[in-house]
């Protein structure tokens, strides 16, 4: 019998079981049970323990389209482990797709929906666990803030990335279609050169390929224990991947037979891991939200100084792109997200007994792992890495009291110093790069943009790529309230908070204004003396909000500060 699979501690049978029997066993609940029959389930499946599988799956987003398969593929490994799988699915937003328009403001808040919907599903229906079935940058965190409030056997499963794209003998991928257009709108590139780009750079299925949002959050969540070893390396449509999914039921098994909860893996060691794991691969800034957001839900201590503190004493290792040539399915050929784990915990950077989903520790899971491939240069060794520091940089100063979060490799230089050009807002931003209005030396501020001025605090990888592209990144530096996608690179700052929205100093800044940014020192400073600070704060008003009905309208009221994660929570918002 599935539901009698393991011992309990007491040495009575292990009940894999524990919520579906609500619905399954209770003999008043007639109902529910004809309701299942209805469903196909013989009266020995409403034995088995039931297995929500959300699938993220939509057709509106490559990262996404092909999940719905996989989830079918996990749903196969789950009744051959004796799990009763159910699929169920919720909403997703496509960053490549809405970046640069409104529908970019709902990006972020999208995670909290995810969150709910998976929640909401679980509890509702009493299923024992959950597998989520994840492809792009909102439905890994959402997934997993769902899990940790659940507190149920819960495992990842990410849809995996893209093959790169290629024209004309050169290497794409979805950044190289935003970077087309800076060089398109300074003369460098043709008309059709720019659409040859654009249809080629995403060859079909699975996430943006590079160390963007997507790939990042995928490997925190695997150092975090979540995840089955190289699911986040693993490529959309590589063989391993289905093979991964048709695991996935044996894994959950073992978990419900072992009661082993997101509580018993989200732990502080975690945490650091997964910060390492980012750290030395190059992740996206979006990273630190995410993961603040999700130490917080799971109860674990977690701030700014923990990403200050461990990026401080981790090297970057790993030359991926954005800033470097190499993509996630370059790594897979390697050794993959396991080979990179290994290495640190030989090198001591590692939690090596942190606890998995595999009811096992890192140093059980990976004692015979060969390690990375013998030759490869795609990520470096610790003793002689692109840098000796990680590249995610908490800067504080009085333009971001409460933090800021920059994302500096070092092949951009590690200070820069100039005069503001400020805009209200990313679109007339946009408007002034593709004018030509961009003078170099400056700072560029976009305000107005965090996650209650926004409201949603967009990325802008349309900005930043269209510097690129002009030739311009070197030359300016941006700083913002707003965030970045995991594509962008350049000498940017972004996550400013207080916000400018609720009166933070960003809002207080003026057409030539000196600002200082020292990623050494950790600095970022506004040249302005505090009486002159002080007036224009008493000239200050606040600006009218740009929704007023609707979800947004909700999230601005709702949502906490960038600095701790950007929740909804009523504890933090």
């Amino acid at each position: 019998d599935p539901t009698e699979a393991a011992a309990e501690p007491n040495g009575a049978p292990a009940v894999l079981n524990r919520f579906s029997r609500r619905v399954t066993s209770d003999p008043t609940l007639p109902g529910a049970r004809a309701m299942l029959h209805a469903l196909g389930l013989s009266r020995h499946d409403l034995t088995k323990p039931q297995l929500g599988i959300a699938s993220t799956g939509f057709d509106g987003n490559p990262c996404n389209m092909h999940l719905n398969t996989l989830a079918g593929h996990v749903k196969r490994g789950a009744q051959a482990a004796g799990l009763t799988g159910l699929v169920f699915h919720t909403i997703g937003v496509s960053d490549g797709i809405s970046m640069g328009t409104p529908g970019m403001r709902w990006s972020l808040p999208s995670r909290e929906v995810i969150a709910d919907s998976m929640e909401t599903v679980m509890q509702a229906q009493s299923y024992d666990g959950l597998v989520a079935v994840v492809g792009c940058d909102k439905n890994m965190p959402g997934a997993a803030m769902a899990m940790a409030r659940l507190d149920r056997p819960g495992l990842i499963l990410y849809g995996g990335s893209s093959a790169a794209g290629s024209w004309q003998g050169r290497k794409l991928n979805i950044a190289s279609a935003f970077e087309a257009l800076g060089q398109f709108q300074a003369g460098k590139l043709g008309e059709d050169e720019l659409q040859g780009i654009v249809e080629h750079a995403c060859p079909g299925a699975g996430a943006c390929g590079g160390m963007y949002t997507a790939n990042t959050m995928a490997c925190a969540l695997e150092a975090l224990g979540l995840s089955i070893p190289g699911s986040s390396s693993t490529p959309a449509l590589h063989p391993d991947k289905q093979r991964e999914c048709e695991q996935a039921g044996a894994v959950m098994h073992r978990a419900l037979a072992a009661d082993l909860r997101p509580s018993r893996l989200l732990t502080k060691p975690a945490f650091e891991n997964a910060i390492r794991l980012i750290l030395v691969l190059g992740g996206s800034t979006n990273a630190v939200l995410h993961l603040l957001a999700l130490a917080t839900t799971a109860g674990v201590p977690l701030g700014l100084d923990d990403f200050a503190r461990l990026s401080a004493q981790t090297p970057l290792l790993a030359d991926l792109a954005p800033s470097g040539p190499w993509l996630m399915a370059d790594l897979h050929e390697v050794g993959g997200t396991p080979a990179v784990i290994k290495r640190l915990m030989d090198d001591g950077l590692w939690h090596a007994d942190a606890w998995t989903i595999c009811d096992a520790p890192w140093k059980t899971l990976l004692a015979d792992h060969p390690g990375l491939q013998p030759g490869q240069t795609i990520v470096r060794p610790t003793n002689a890495p692109l840098s000796p520091q990680g590249h995610l940089k908490i800067l504080h100063g009085n333009l971001a009291p409460d933090g800021a979060v920059a994302k500096l490799t070092g092949k951009e230089g590690l200070r820069f110093a100039g005069p503001a050009q400020v805009y209200a807002g990313e679109a007339a931003c946009n408007a002034a790069i593709a004018s030509g209005a961009i003078r170099a030396g400056s700072v560029l501020v976009i305000r107005g943009e965090g996650p209650r001025g926004g409201p949603g605090m967009p990325e802008m990888l349309k900005p930043t790529s269209a510097l690129m592209g002009a030739g311009l990144g070197a030359q300016v530096a941006l700083v913002t309230d707003g965030r970045f996608s995991g594509a962008t690179h350049g000498f940017v700052v972004g996550h400013v908070t207080p916000e400018a929205h609720v009166g933070g100093p960003l809002a207080l800044v003026q057409d030539g204004d000196w600002i200082e940014i020292d990623a050494e020192t950790l600095t970022i400073t506004l040249r302005v003396d505090d009486a002159e600070l002080a007036r224009r704060k008493t000239a200050w008003t606040p600006p009218p909000p740009r929704v007023s009905t609707g979800f947004l309208f909700r999230y601005q009221h709702m949502v906490s500060s960038a600095s701790t994660g950007c929740l909804t929570d009523r504890e933090v918002g």
